[in-house]
């Protein structure tokens, strides 16, 4: 009797499966963000590009995509969406990393004002006052031509004890 009391208290508790979900729409071995159970539930968002703001401009061209600030607002909003789906929001966010590309426009150094007027408006205001972790570099290149900015993040948020 006293071993089966042992055994039911030492057995592990039901896991919920780590949940990966990928990109629409395409063969990629990378998954757009992965849920990992525990008390403290984790979603890693994969990096994430700028929808076209500007169909009449040239084909993956920065106009087609806008500067800094524009490609910045559709990444985070992107962003927003992917999170709301797995009922999360921008304030679960712990992490953030930014990679930005220099701007032709700017002698090819990265918009960093830009980057920061667009940020604001989804971190730190009164709507949404939750300030994630963040990094920002710059690099040479981003997979996407006419892309300035990627974006990853991971968010957080506690669920009950097993």
């Amino acid at each position: 009797m006293a071993l089966t009391a042992l055994q039911l208290v030492c057995a592990p508790a039901q896991a919920e499966d780590i949940k990966r979900i990928g990109s629409p729409n395409s063969n990629s071995p990378i998954s757009q963000a992965v849920t990992v159970p525990a008390n403290t539930r984790l979603t890693f968002v994969s990096g994430t590009l700028a929808e076209v703001s500007n169909p009449k401009a040239p084909k993956n061209s920065i106009e087609s995509y806008g500067d800094t600030r524009t490609q910045t607002i559709s990444i985070l909003r992107r962003i927003e969406k992917l999170l709301a789906s797995e009922g999360l929001g921008l304030g679960d966010v712990v992490k953030v990393n930014v990679f930005l590309l220099g701007d032709p426009k700017l002698g090819g150094k990265m918009d960093f004002a830009g980057l920061n007027a667009a940020y604001s408006q989804f971190f730190g205001s009164a709507t949404q006052p939750h300030k994630p972790a963040r990094a920002t570099v710059q690099i040479t290149a981003l997979a996407m031509p006419g892309g300035l900015v990627e974006i990853e993040m991971i968010a957080a948020k506690v669920v009950a004890a097993p």
